[in-house]
């Protein structure tokens, strides 16, 4: 296990995280999940995906970019506030989760992940406007490069928070915990007093994405 990247700002240093996955791996298939995530069944098909593809992702729960709201600081037109940062996106660019990433080592994920730091150095430039999320560098990075790639069902990132947005038919693989929220299936397991008290409390005092101060540094 090697250090993550550190940084003061704990968003900046889990994002700088995620861009450096390809050249912190050692190993010719790699599986990153978010620590918020928990593993509910065995996954080792994935790495049978990745004989066939250079990469595999999954949707965010909102997949269009031109209707990724969540991605800006300010209420404009999406799509035309990422394209003027300099991100090369279009009508038909989807946004990835980046929660649940699986890749090979390979000269164009090598091209991807450098693309993918390029794209995140504007987005990180451009705080005024946008907040300090990666989908849109990831997306930005995949118009770019073209990797060869595939797309995951959502039940290996299953957004907890989201779940009324899902209409699938298989057990879920994957659980991705949206902070602040704890996955259902460890409530059900840990329900003492304290962690009652701190489900419902975390929403009330706990910062958001748009009044956490670190993501305005």
């Amino acid at each position: 296990m090697k250090p993550a990247p550190s940084h003061e700002n704990p968003v900046l240093a889990s994002r700088q995280a995620k861009l450096a996955l390809y050249r912190e791996s050692s190993f010719d298939k790699t599986i990153y999940m978010d620590c918020d995530i928990c593993l509910l069944s065995p996954i080792d098909e994935v790495f049978d995906y990745l004989d066939e593809v250079d990469l595999l992702v999954t949707e965010d729960v909102q997949p269009a970019i031109a209707k990724a709201a969540n991605l800006l600081r300010i209420k404009q037109d999406i799509l035309s506030t990422l394209q003027s940062v300099g991100l090369p996106l279009n009508q038909n660019s989807i946004q990835y989760n980046g929660g649940f990433i699986a890749f090979t080592k390979s000269s164009k994920n090598c091209e991807f992940f450098q693309s993918f730091k390029k794209y995140f150095e504007i987005v990180v430039a451009n705080q005024n406007v946008l907040l300090l999320k990666d989908q849109g560098a990831f997306a930005a990075a995949v118009e770019f490069v073209q990797p060869k790639m595939k797309t995951l069902s959502p039940v290996y990132n299953y957004l907890d928070k989201w779940k009324d947005a899902y209409a699938i038919d298989k057990p879920i693989k994957v659980m991705h915990c949206t902070y602040p929220y704890r996955p259902q299936y460890a409530k059900n397991v840990t329900r003492s007093l304290l962690t009652r008290i701190v489900d419902r409390t975390a929403k009330i005092f706990l910062p958001n994405q748009l009044n956490n101060p670190w993501r305005l540094k």
